[in-house]
C-alpha cells in the first residue's frame, strides 16, 4: 500500500484537495478531524487536556476556545499540550492506516498540516504539497470565522515557509487555478499512484 502525505500552509485548499482524492475513492485520515473526536466526550485527549488545563474541559469535552485562550496566555502551554495529543493522534492515523491495509486499499491519503514541522514526512511513501498565491491564502483565511490579522501572523510562524514545503515535495498542486485544474492534477497524480501500486 502507498502511503501518501498531503499538507500545505494554512489557506492553500487542502481539506478541498483532500475531498478530491475522497471523491476518487482514496481513504482519507484528517489530522483535524482526528484532534476533534480526541477532544470529543469519550475522546482519549480530554483527560490529557484536563490535566494540563483543567479549566479547558467542560461537560466531559475540550472547549476549544477556552484551551485557545489559555494557549495565548502562557507561552510554554503550546509544547506541552502537543507532547501529550500528537502520540493520540499518531495512534489514531496508524490505526487507519493499518485498518487501510488490511482491506487491501492500494493508496492511503493522510491530511496533516503540520507535517513537515513535526518531521512526519519519514512515515509516508509519497508527499504532495498543496499550495496557492499569498494574496488569495490571506483573503481565504481571514474569511474564516474568529480570523484576523494576528491569529493569521501566529499561525504562519509555526508553520514551515510555503516555497520550502514544495521543495520538499514529491508533487505539488496549485489551487489558485480553479478548481478543475486542482481536481485535474489530482486525477494525474492519482495515475501514477495506481501505476506505481500495481507495479509493487
Amino acid at each position: 500500500m502507498i502511503r501518501v502525505a498531503l499538507t500545505g500552509s494554512v489557506g492553500m485548499g487542502k481539506s478541498t484537495t483532500a475531498d478530491f482524492f475522497r471523491d476518487e475513492g482514496v481513504p482519507v485520515w484528517d489530522a483535524d478531524a482526528a484532534v476533534h473526536r480526541l477532544y470529543a466526550p469519550g475522546g482519549a485527549g480530554v483527560a490529557a487536556v484536563a490535566a494540563l488545563v483543567p479549566e479547558a474541559v467542560r461537560d466531559g469535552a475540550v472547549d476549544r476556545d477556552r484551551l485557545r485562550a489559555a494557549v495565548l496566555g502562557d507561552a510554554t502551554l503550546l509544547g506541552r499540550l502537543e507532547a501529550a495529543i500528537h502520540p493520540l493522534v499518531a495512534a489514531d492515523r496508524a490505526a487507519f492506516l493499518d485498518d487501510c491495509a488490511r482491506r487491501g486499499e492500494p493508496i492511503a491519503l493522510c491530511d496533516i498540516p503540520l507535517l513537515f514541522e513535526t518531521g512526519g514526512e519519514r512515515d509516508f511513501d509519497v508527499v504532495i504539497v498543496v499550495t496557492a498565491g499569498p494574496e488569495l491564502q490571506r483573503e481565504r483565511v481571514l474569511a474564516r470565522p474568529g480570523m484576523d490579522e494576528e491569529s493569521l501572523a501566529r499561525m504562519l510562524a509555526r508553520q514551515m515557509p510555503d516555497h520550502e514545503k514544495q521543495a520538499r515535495a514529491d508533487h505539488v498542486i496549485r489551487t489558485d487555478r480553479g478548481l478543475d485544474a486542482a481536481r485535474d492534477e489530482v486525477r494525474r497524480i492519482l495515475a501514477q499512484l495506481r501505476g506505481m501500486a500495481e507495479d509493487a
